[in-house]
């Protein structure tokens, strides 16, 4: 482990109980499985904004500007090693402004909208699905960020207060 790093946001989007979820195709790091409606790699000048990178990955595959989401909020940071690299992941969570069309289509793979209760039955990259199940069942709930830490069998929370 010679220190490289891989940083990486996603965002999930919802409209009521549901979540707009992309089954990636073609992705280097992930493919054939679902992933948050929109995410990617750091430019470099988005080192230091893990939510400008989220904005422009957002516009870049579906099309939509921050104007036509609300509660924009980073909930999660992981870290996991893989292949050499740590990997250091920022989970966003929106919600889709009323008024705005739900036939969002995405340049990465196919779009669908997914009922909370489903989101158990799919696969997802192995962070991600430690997210999501976090999520639904104590982050939800609260307004907390929480640090993960990815230790081969699951991912491990703790709040990340402010102090």
């Amino acid at each position: 482990m010679d220190g490289t790093l891989r940083n990486m946001a996603s965002l999930y989007i919802s409209k009521g109980s549901r979540i707009l979820l992309l089954y990636r195709q073609g992705g280097r790091v992930a493919n054939d499985v679902w992933v948050g409606s929109a995410g990617g790699h750091f430019e470099t000048f988005e080192l230091n904004d893990a939510r400008a990178c989220i904005v422009r990955e957002m516009r870049e595959e579906l099309g939509i500007t921050e104007d036509e989401i609300e509660h924009l909020r980073l909930r999660y940071v992981t870290l996991r090693r893989s292949k050499g690299e740590i990997r250091q992941n920022y989970f966003f969570f929106a919600e889709l402004k009323d008024g705005i069309g739900e036939d969002l289509v995405s340049n990465e793979g196919v779009c669908k909208w997914f009922h909370l209760l489903e989101l158990a039955s799919l696969e997802m990259p192995f962070t991600a699905r430690f997210v999501v199940d976090h999520y639904l069942e104590e982050g939800c709930h609260t307004d907390m960020i929480y640090g993960g830490i990815a230790d081969g069998e699951k991912v491990v929370f703790t709040q990340l207060p402010e102090f």
